[in-house]
């Protein structure tokens, strides 16, 4: 009972918490248009602090308290108030306006000042929305980098007069650019510096989480959001949930970096870490074999996982790669790191680290880094990945979540007809020495001669810059790899993007070392894509078929991957002291209560909601309409991307017209929606609609065909951005997108219907839906969201049962964007034309 009664008290003390820290920053016009949303759970608030205060004070004997490591073993006496996550630290770090001692934690919305902000190709289209806000001076050029990335290939006079208007520009205001073929903005944004640890930087790509695998906290912005930051130094964020990722063991030989988050974003494919920032953690023991290489390429596809952000702690395997930098930079010129010797000097990265005063007999000086996240920071939830149970896994076709061990794809057959090394993923000089060895490894079988791909197999590489390419070239990998036949491209993201040379044609079969593989992303919807390591790639080039180079054994008694929710220590090594095992108690019955809530929420029965006099109405602004009302336009799949909604190949066509855009929009998901969406429809689909990349043409190509409202069981965060930024209202309704289901999902199909081609022998996945599922459907029922009582009402049909559910808020401020056409015009109206 007292254990019951104590978290009860803790639960007051938490909601008290929540309350008192709602208030938002307004150092920036951008950020004041937005709150915490009254959805939020009250378990979101209970997560808010679930730990005692703990004495950490080591029991030492008097004379090391004198001693040389006197200064470190003081630091565990250091109570902090209110413990944090790392990612919360850095935020920290980073807000503006934060109220004096206010300690920011998960769900504050803050003004954010990031330390760099990064846009490619999309940087014309970012000026001209700078421009068009009344902006003629970027307010810190130091805080911003310019790189052109994407279509590199593309030599037409309309791409090169953007290219040279972007260089222009930056020339102008006195910005870092870096021309096209340089290298991959995210790439460059790591080797040259930018991306630092322990600080915040932002791009206007969907990858910038990869930053995190050098802990940096990067996370996303869209294209509204950079010109804002462009012209202000600001934007506005919101603190997602932090989510632990737990990861113990050692990964065994032939089982990279790729394989843990291609396993990770597959055996966690319930949407468990949707829109939350990741911290990864570890042993030291477990930590020291995740070289920072694969820590970026775990870090970058933690987007594809679902997440804001992936971030790796700063530890002595970072601080080793990061003098090996600055050694590199003092010793070697570069013609290519003309930023690098002036970032990678040992004296500001010793600044990132504390001396402990303890001296290794085998290390040498043994270091702490300057910032880490709190003992008893509290996190929204814990997973756990055993790395050593890990084999080589293969994410596909066309879907991340689906993730299978290459031993069970070997046995299939799968003859392949491109292979890709290529992207800010998978494309530095390690990754490209591995699929380099594969053709060495083979040489040695073939009387030392590179063996060639087979002739009905095109092999693309391209290196994620020019210094990484110049490493792979001074190690002979680029000349075998060549040598083995494959077609070098452009430093940049070609292929990975589904433009220039090489994309997947009708029925082709493509495996990729880089990140996305969604239906359509690397040329036809009607190829299949997979996604491995670097050698997978490799050895699979060289087969022709989905294969691996061997390296892997696996061990006798294997019994699956080990992981799960938790720490994954098991009991018996475990070490507990008494307030361990008290907060273990008390995070137990947190559960406990958890569950029941979640029972209940998720056992409420679908019926009209009673009215009551006492209801809390929104206030709805002059002009803006109460109610929102129109057939419902089913779109029946989970995980709807950006690429689905808006293809890739417009994505950087700045001239397309808004008649082109109603046209194309979900061509990639389903040809026949044109058809057979209305204007003055609602979209209702599953959940995390609009995943996927940061383009902004996947909200306003849905308000291009006239779509008002979109509804969605949940939606990815960076397509809520966008949709706010652009004034396309969303609403998340989870049951009716399973109500929906449970109508007509087992329905026929129309007929008329757009066939779904599946190759034999390729596993359905949850971006190619099966031949028997209609993708799109008119219902004939009809959908009403009563803004002023935040509610929507269904009729299912005309002679239909009518029900309704609370939603969320649509408060005055947000409404105040919509109805100004979004934030791009509300900040012009905001700044009155001049900064």
């Amino acid at each position: 009972m007292a254990l019951s009664l104590r978290t009860a008290g803790r639960l007051g003390r938490c909601h008290a918490l929540a309350r008192t820290s709602s208030s938002l920053c307004a150092a920036s016009p951008v950020a004041s248009p937005f709150r915490a949303s009254p959805r939020a759970s009250p378990r979101a608030f209970r997560a808010l602090s679930t730990s005692f205060p703990r004495r950490e004070t080591p029991q030492v004997f008097h004379s090391l308290k004198e001693g040389p490591a006197a200064e470190f073993l003081s630091t565990f006496q250091q109570k902090t108030a209110v413990p944090q996550t790392l990612t919360e630290k850095i935020v920290q770090r980073h807000a503006l306006g934060v109220a004096t001692g206010k300690t920011l934690r998960s769900g504050d919305y803050v003004t954010l000042q990031p330390n760099k902000c990064m846009t490619h190709d999309n940087s014309w289209p970012v000026a001209l929305k700078f421009m068009s806000i009344g902006a003629s001076k970027v307010n810190d050029p130091r805080q911003i980098v310019m790189t052109l990335d994407h279509d590199v290939q593309n030599k037409t006079e309309k791409n090169l007069k953007k290219y040279s208007q972007i260089e222009e520009f930056a020339q102008n205001q006195g910005v870092v650019f870096y021309p096209a073929g340089r290298g991959i903005g995210h790439q460059i944004m790591v080797e040259e510096g930018y991306a630092w640890p322990g600080t915040l930087a932002v791009a206007s790509d969907s990858h910038s989480n990869m930053y995190g695998g050098i802990g940096c906290l990067g996370t996303p912005v869209v294209r509204t959001d950079a010109a804002s930051i462009w012209a202000t130094g600001k934007t506005w964020w919101q603190i997602p949930p932090v989510a632990k990722v737990n990861l113990v063991g050692a990964m065994p030989q032939g089982v990279t970096g790729k394989d843990v988050i291609v396993a990770l974003a597959g055996l966690f494919n319930n949407d468990e870490v949707l829109n939350h920032a990741i911290e990864f953690t570890g042993s030291d023991a477990t930590l020291r074999t995740i070289p920072v290489d694969d820590r970026l390429t775990i870090a970058n596809m933690t987007t594809e996982w679902g997440a804001l952000t992936g971030l790796f702690p700063i530890d002595s395997v970072l601080h080793a790669w990061l003098r090996m930098k600055a050694t590199d930079a003092a010793i070697y010129e570069s013609t290519f790191k003309d930023h690098h010797a002036l970032q990678f000097q040992h004296e500001k990265i010793d600044k990132l680290f504390t001396a402990t005063g303890i001296v290794g007999q085998q290390t040498g000086h043994i270091f702490t880094p300057s910032l880490a996240a709190d003992k008893g920071a509290v996190y929204a939830k814990e997973l756990f990945l055993d790395l050593s149970t890990l084999s080589p896994y293969v994410a596909g076709p066309n879907s991340v979540k689906v993730a299978t061990p290459l031993v069970d794809l070997q046995s299939q057959d799968i003859k392949v007809n491109k292979a890709y090394l290529v992207s800010c993923t998978n494309s530095r000089a390690s990754d490209l020495a591995a699929a380099a060895k594969v053709f060495k490894d083979a040489a040695a079988a073939n009387n030392g001669e590179i063996p060639k791909i087979p002739e009905h197999v095109s092999f693309y590489i391209a290196a994620a810059s020019l210094p990484e390419q110049r490493a792979a070239e001074e190690q002979g990998d680029w000349q075998a790899l060549l040598a083995a036949g494959a077609q070098p491209l452009p430093s940049g993201c070609g292929p990975c993007i589904g433009l220039g040379t090489g994309l997947l044609q009708p029925g082709e079969v493509g495996i990729s070392a880089s990140n996305r593989n969604f239906k359509g992303r690397m040329g036809s919807p009607d190829a299949k894509a997979y996604l491995a390591s670097p050698e997978v790639v490799a050895a699979s080039a060289l087969s022709g078929k989905i294969s691996g180079p061997g390296w892997y054994e696996e061990p006798s008694g294997y019994a699956g991957v080990r992981r799960g929710e938790g720490d994954g220590i098991a009991e018996e090594d475990r070490m507990m002291t008494i307030e361990d095992m008290l907060e273990k108690a008390i995070k137990q019955a947190e559960q406990t209560i958890e569950s029941a809530e979640t029972a209940a929420t998720d056992a409420q029965p679908i019926a009209p909601q009673p009215s009551s006099e006492s209801e809390s109405l929104t206030e709805i602004l002059p002009g803006f309409p109460e109610k929102i009302s129109g057939e419902i336009v089913f779109c029946d799949a989970d995980n709807i991307n950006t690429d689905g909604i808006y293809p890739g190949k417009y994505t950087y066509q700045d001239d397309v017209t808004r008649e082109k855009m109603a046209e194309v929009c979900m061509e990639n998901y389903d040809p026949s929606f044109g058809s057979l969406a209305k204007e003055g429809d609602i979209l209702v689909s599953g959940f995390n609609f609009g995943c996927g990349s940061s383009r902004e043409q996947a909200a306003t190509a849905i308000l291009a065909k006239g779509i008002p409202l979109v509804v969605a069981g949940s939606f990815g965060n960076i397509f809520s951005r966008n949709s706010i930024n652009n004034a396309l209202m969303g609403v998340e309704v989870p049951k009716l997108a399973n109500r929906l289901r449970e109508v007509f999902s087992e329905a026929t199909p129309e007929s008329g219907q757009q066939a779904i081609k599946e190759p034999s022998n390729n596993k359905e996945s949850p971006d190619s839906a099966p031949q028997a599922k209609q993708l799109t459907r008119r219902t004939g029922w009809t959908l009403e969201w009563d803004v002023k009582r935040s509610t929507v009402n269904v009729q299912e049909g005309p002679s239909g049962k009518k029900w309704s559910v609370k939603v969320g808020e649509l408060p005055p401020n947000v409404q105040e964007i919509i109805a100004l056409g979004g934030l791009e015009k509300w900040v012009k109206k905001e700044i009155g034309g001049s900064l």
